[in-house]
């Protein structure tokens, strides 16, 4: 069963957003058309508690793009995003969600980011997705989404180290950084991971 994962095509990454990720929206008319080519659809979601530990705006003197120590890790303190419940968290308008069967939220806890589908940055709690893969038998799991650097990254290194047969949609995909996303590309090859283009897609 060949599953695509589409990460956080939510408002607040959009052009005009909290975090706008650079013509973020240029993907969209991309994945509707992808999804069509898939039997299993899934997405995830940012989900941040308003005063979330990586947005600057809880520590005192910070600014955004800071990177601070917390709870060990390097962090990014990002504007605020992605707000439980408010418009800047909702799917983009325009993304075909019909055919996306369950939706997994991340960055729920408040004193732990998650750029992974999977598990929080420390990896104390699991989102439950690699489970749900596993239940259903899913063995290729292909991945698209924002940002490249960051959520789509992170999700697609961690659904390697899960035992998938993992694929990065690199066109269907936009990032903060692009150096940042040419060494998160690096690494997913070195893992085992694979990185194709849509039209070279062949199933």
């Amino acid at each position: 069963m060949k599953t695509l994962v589409l990460i956080d095509i939510q408002n607040d990454f959009m052009p005009g957003g909290a975090l706008a990720v650079k013509n973020g929206d240029e993907i969209i008319p991309l994945i509707n058309e992808l999804q069509q080519k898939f039997d299993l659809v899934i997405a995830t979601q940012d989900w941040h508690a308003k005063g979330h530990s990586s947005f600057a705006s809880a520590h005192q003197d910070a600014s955004a793009f800071d990177v601070i120590k917390l709870n060990g890790l390097n962090q990014v303190l990002w504007p605020d995003h992605c707000v439980q419940n408010t418009p800047g968290a909702e799917f983009h308008p325009e993304l075909d969600t019909n055919r996306i069967e369950t939706i997994f939220r991340k960055g729920t806890d408040l004193a732990i980011d998650s750029y992974s589908g999977f598990y929080d940055n420390m990896h104390l709690k699991s989102t439950g997705l690699s489970g749900y893969l596993k239940e259903k038998g899913v063995h290729q799991v292909y991945f698209a989404g924002l940002a490249g650097d960051y959520c789509v990254a992170y999700s697609v290194l961690d659904s390697i180290s899960e035992g998938f047969e993992t694929t990065l949609i690199e066109d269907a995909t936009r990032s903060i950084d692009q150096k940042g996303f040419e060494k998160m590309k690096l690494e997913i090859l070195r893992k085992g991971g694979t990185i194709l283009k849509a039209a070279d897609l062949v199933f």
